[in-house]
Order: structure tokens, then sequence, then C-alpha cells
């Protein structure tokens, strides 16, 4: 089962084979779970603890990190299912000048998901438009999506391991990759803690709201 499908939403376009969800079998990869079932243990776990420790506060910030396809490292925010905008891209698109200036020499590509694919079952997505039923709360939810390739490319070997297609197998890489995204980690913790101070307000909202468009939808 793969956790980031699993959740109650389908996307509303077609969607890459396997990688977007697949409900063929729980042997093969991004398996969402039979149709009309539950979530798995593991996934209610996690949106009991968002609705618990995060949309219990007015302005709240998540980062999912985990390892993805690709040479480079991403920063991805909803929707994974649609390309159209969240209600909160004046917001999303505030965070991302901040962190343009506060680590000016970073190499993270900042976007919604929905840039490079849509997945069915996406657990932000679904706990995002959950967060939106409170309208006085606010959860901007983040994904890492590490470049694993680049682990391939130092140590081709671990293709043949099911866990190393996306993990790092040697020790000093492993310990390496963590150490990379420790200032974006202090950088997000900060944001959260300092969010009045970076929100957009009134006139600067829709400023904001314009400037993703153009940066993010306007291909």
């Amino acid at each position: 089962m793969d956790l980031m499908r699993n959740a109650p939403v389908d996307a509303s376009a077609p969607v890459p084979w396997l990688l977007g969800g697949q409900r063929l079998s729980a042997r093969l990869p991004w398996y969402r779970g039979p149709r009309g079932q539950g979530m798995q243990p593991e996934s209610q776990a996690l949106c009991d603890l968002v609705e618990t420790e995060l949309l219990s506060h007015r302005v709240a910030l998540s980062v999912d990190c985990h390892s993805g396809f690709g040479m480079l490292d991403r920063i991805w925010f909803p929707f994974a299912g649609t390309a159209r905008p969240l209600a909160h891209l004046a917001e999303m698109h505030a965070l991302s000048e901040i962190l343009d200036q506060t680590l000016a020499q970073h190499r993270y590509v900042f976007e919604p998901q929905s840039r490079q694919y849509l997945t069915h079952g996406d657990l932000w997505d679904h706990l995002y438009l959950r967060s939106q039923a409170q309208p006085d709360r606010m959860l901007l939810p983040l994904t890492l999506e590490m470049g694993s390739w680049l682990w391939v490319k130092k140590n081709p070997r671990q293709l043949f391991s099911r866990q190393g297609i996306f993990n790092p197998q040697v020790q000093h890489r492993q310990q390496r990759v963590l150490r990379r995204h420790l200032a974006w980690l202090d950088f997000l913790a900060r944001a959260a803690c300092g969010a009045a101070g970076w929100l957009p307000a009134g006139d600067q909202r829709p400023v904001h709201h314009e400037r993703a468009v153009e940066r993010w939808y306007r291909r």
C-alpha cells in the first residue's frame, strides 16, 4: 500500500499509469487499495494527527520528506490531482519568495506538484481540502521530493534493491542527504513561527496571486 495514493480523492484528468495510483494489485507499486474501503491505519493516523496538532492552530505549515524520481530536489504543494490553483496560492508564493531571499543559493524547485504529473489519492490534497471546511484555519502542506537519481548515479548497483531505487544505501550518503536539507527545515520552522511577518494581507494578496499564476500556471 502506498500511503500517498490512499486518500479518497480522484484526479480530475488522466494520470500516469501506475505512478498516478492503481487498484490492480498490492504487489504493484502505488496501490490505492480496494475502491470504497476506508484508508489504511497509517493514512488515517496521519489525518488524525493533522486534525489535532495542525488544524488546532490558525496557521500551520507541514513538510512531508520523501524520495522521488529525477535529479533535482523539489518542494511541492497542492494540488496533485488537478492543475487548478489552491485557495492559498498567494500565501504559497509569498513563502517561496522569502525562501529565495533567505536561502539565496538554494537549489530547490518550488512548484505545485501538478506541473510534473497528476495522481489519484494524494493525502495532502485530501487534508488540504478538509482544512477548507474551517475558514478560520490555514494549512499550507509542502512535500520535499528528494531527487533519488543522484543516489543511483553514485551507486548503480542499488537499482537491484527494492529499497535502493529510492534511498541511498551507503551510510555516509544517507548522512549527507540529511545534512543538505537542514537549512530548509530550519527555514520552515522559523517561517511557521514568524508567519505574521510574511503572510500577505489586504492589497498584497491579489498581487501575490497574480504573480503565482504567471509563474506556475501560464506555460
